[in-house]
């Protein structure tokens, strides 16, 4: 062994095959930004909206017209004196004027009425289910209540749907053997329209007088011509058709719903009668679980092939579609809602309306984008209706109806999500663009936790502070963090926000080291495209067929591909797992220790040598033959230094097992011949245990040796070779672990 000064001198021989990588960029600042309407529609919108540039300002004026101690609202129209609702579990038909005032107008027998219409005389007919029937309510002479009576009766489980045709016949959607009823002045029906599904869930007269009908059970849009023969326009990978919407040009529009959606579905899935894809009946809000919207703008959808038993699924498709047919029949899917489902559309005046739950929000389709209008706290908006200056919609979970009124909100809040820092992090300033008209004012508070919904555990909001640029220098590190924005009216109308940036910094942590080995004497890793040109490389370790060696195909690459594994005689590689927390580029240092007691922490660093500082890669390769023989430690220190000031900067280490570096290969000892011609080779190492032993007779090729002990396992083995005959050229190859190889001519040695 050399003396320490001699491996000090050595150390600076060290060299590496590095691999040229692009380095990563670490960020100190982040940003959390909202400048479109699916950032901001993340949020949460009380007396707010987001129009389609993506600009949050106060919403149309909402008032609530009335609430009903009914437990479910299922259907709703228009009436010239108000509106006209069917509820459940008791079967009424309500009447509700533009005051509010609620009048009962009829409690059937059947406990759901799913569909209502009213003429404009004020005749209401109710459908009610099951043992499905159509109930007329004529109006009552002042003074007098409205008189109902059994209209019509189709013999059928549910009645869905009801319209007025282009002929002035009455309308009949109905299930479980989903037909289509017309039915005259005098409630003489007959089946206009006979489906192969099984529910006729919603309709639609187009101006020309088609009927456009959706179904529940196979999901099919048909188009069903005065002479009640049908064509399909549309058939979905969602089962029910829940709501239909036509146009004065012909443009139908259709609202879509997935089989989790749809309680018709569930119905026919459990062979009973049930509800339709609204409200379920005896489920109080409680249940419902409570989720975030999610909505894209989709692609003009494949239309399926026939359903065929056997036939594979479908793939996923999302909870609730809006689609639009053109008068021509062309099918454009306008928007997807991935976890909410749409119960109700209407078109007017040039827009077109969505009705949603769970979260009872209404939208509206204007420039290709879903607008958010409406947030309410009931749970589902169940139905759409006209109105001026804008729309009336119904509510469900609880029961109550509202009307968009003339104006906007003299003020709102939005409140973003729960912004994740992925880390504990320190807030540092929040920034808006937008418009403040005269007299308007935008007010901004803040507040941060570690749990991902917020909770008791949070911080308080901040005072409300004014400005473009805030300092956040009062909230709290967290992980979290939220931003609240206070719009209120002016004389010159509605303030404006259509960008805001939240800048943050995580907390620094230390860097992670997973793994820090040292692989198999003369393994290297490289490239894998790495052309090895004029350097000697071996594709695998040297495989043995005769006497001469040959190359082998190379191994398997490694690291996905990025690198591939050769051989170079001499050669040592370290190779690390590493981690940042905070997403950093990390830097290595490598250093040596000659010796086994490398590990104890209180050595002094001086006695560690370099290899290499600031190192980018996951492996280093060097020329061990640098080294004398001995055992050594290996130190590596992964540095996030490059993302962080000096004063911030974090450490790992670890510190390597025992390696050796062995360049002498083994030796002969002695050699014994038997009686019977057999010989026994004794072979040492001086450091690296014996890991293959081979034999030649005449130059024929090499045969594995017999161990004395049953195991080629130590620095020193007896080796046993079957009797040979004089004058026999007896050749013995021994390696160790690592690698070093010699050959011996037993014949000298005898």
């Amino acid at each position: 062994m050399r003396a320490r000064s001699s491996v000090l001198a050595v150390a600076l021989l060290l060299s590496c095959l590095a691999m040229a990588a692009p380095p990563a960029h670490g960020t100190q600042v982040k940003i959390f930004q909202a400048q479109s309407p699916a950032a901001f529609l993340a949020g949460t919108l009380e007396g707010v909206s987001v129009d389609s540039l993506g600009r949050v300002q106060l919403a149309p004026r909402v008032e609530k017209v009335a609430s009903l101690a009914e437990p479910f609202l299922l259907s709703a129209t228009v009436h010239p004196d108000g509106w006209v609702v069917g509820t459940g579990n008791a079967g009424k038909v309500l009447k509700i004027d533009r005051k509010g005032t609620v009048t009962e107008l009829f409690a059937a027998a059947e406990p759901e009425v799913f569909a209502v219409l009213v003429d404009p005389d004020g005749t209401v007919y109710a459908g009610t289910s099951p043992r499905g029937k159509v109930y007329r309510i004529r109006p009552g002479r002042p003074g007098n209540s409205a008189k109902a009576e059994p209209f019509f009766d189709p013999q059928e489980t549910y009645i869905w749907a009801l319209a007025r045709g282009a002929d002035g016949s009455l309308l009949v959607g109905t299930g479980t053997q989903g037909k289509l009823f017309k039915v005259d002045a005098k409630g003489k029906g007959q089946v206009f329209y006979d489906s192969d599904d099984t529910h006729i869930r919603s309709l639609a007269v187009l101006p020309g007088g088609d009927v456009v009908a959706g179904t529940a059970g196979l999901g099919l849009i048909l188009r069903i011509g005065r002479d009640g023969k049908a064509r399909t326009l549309y058939d979905s990978n969602q089962p029910e058709v829940v709501a239909l919407s036509a146009t004065p040009d012909g443009t139908c529009y259709a609202a879509v719903v997935a089989s989790e959606a749809s309680l018709v579905d569930q119905a026919r899935e459990q062979a009973a009668p049930a509800a339709p894809a609204g409200p379920s009946p005896g489920k109080a809000g409680g249940g419902q679980p409570q989720v975030t919207v999610t909505v894209e703008p989709g692609e003009a959808p494949p239309t399926p092939g026939p359903r065929r038993p056997g036939a594979a699924a479908a793939p996923p498709s999302p909870k609730s579609e809006v689609l639009s047919i053109s008068p021509t029949g062309v099918v454009e899917s306008l928007w997807s809602f991935a976890d909410d489902t749409v119960y109700d559309l209407l078109w007017q005046n040039g827009k077109l309306w969505v009705g949603t739950g769970l979260e009872g929000k209404l939208y509206r389709w204007v420039d290709r984008q879903m607008l958010l209008e409406k947030d309410v706290d009931e749970r589902q908006i169940v139905t759409v209706l006209p109105g001026e200056p804008g729309p009336a919609f119904a509510t469900t979970n609880a029961a109550a109806l509202y009307r968009v009124t003339a104006g906007t909100e003299r003020s709102g809040t939005y409140t973003s999500a729960a912004l994740d820092a992925e880390q504990v992090a320190r807030f540092g300033s929040f920034s808006w663009k937008g418009e403040l008209p005269p007299g308007t004012s935008a007010r901004f508070s803040f507040r941060s936790g570690v749990s991902a919904e917020p909770d008791h555990t949070w911080s308080a909001w901040t005072e409300p502070r004014e400005g473009r640029e805030i300092a956040l220098n009062g909230v709290p590190n967290g992980r979290y963090v939220q931003w609240r924005a206070e719009l209120r009216a002016g004389d010159g109308g509605s303030p404006r926000l259509y960008e805001a940036e939240l800048s943050y910094r995580q907390e620094n942590l230390r860097p992670k080291i997973a793994s820090f080995v040292a692989l198999e004497p003369g393994q290297v890793l490289v490239p894998a495209n790495f052309n090895p040109s004029n350097q000697v490389f071996e594709p695998s370790h040297p495989a043995r067929n005769g006497i001469f060696t040959t190359l082998t195909p190379g191994g398997e690459e490694e690291g996905g591909g990025r690198v591939k594994a050769l051989w170079k005689l001499g050669f040592q590689t370290l190779r690390w797992n590493t981690s940042d927390p905070n997403g950093d580029d990390l830097v290595y240092d490598l250093s040596f220790r000659l010796g086994e007691a490398g590990d104890r922490a209180d050595r002094a660093d001086a006695e560690w040598h370099k290899m290499v500082d600031d190192y980018e890669e996951d492996h280093y390769s060097f020329d061990a033959l640098s080294l004398p023989d001995g055992t050594y430690r290996f130190r590596l220190r992964a540095s996030d230094r490059k993302s962080n000031d000096p004063a911030s900067a974090l450490v790992a280490e670890r510190v390597s097992e025992p390696v050796v570096i062995d360049h002498t290969p083994p030796a002969l000892v002695k050699v014994e011949k038997d009686k019977d011609g057999a010989l026994r080779a004794t072979v040492s190492d001086a450091a690296s245990p014996l890991r293959e032993a081979v034999y030649s007779v005449n130059t024929a090729e090499w045969k594995p040796v017999q161990v004395a002990d049953g195991l080629l396992d130590g620095r020193t083995e007896t080796l046993l070779i079957p009797p040979v005959k004089p004058g026999d050229l007896v050749m013995l190859r021994v390696t160790d672990a690592a690698n070093n190889v010699i050959t011996f001519n037993l014949n000298q040695e005898r």
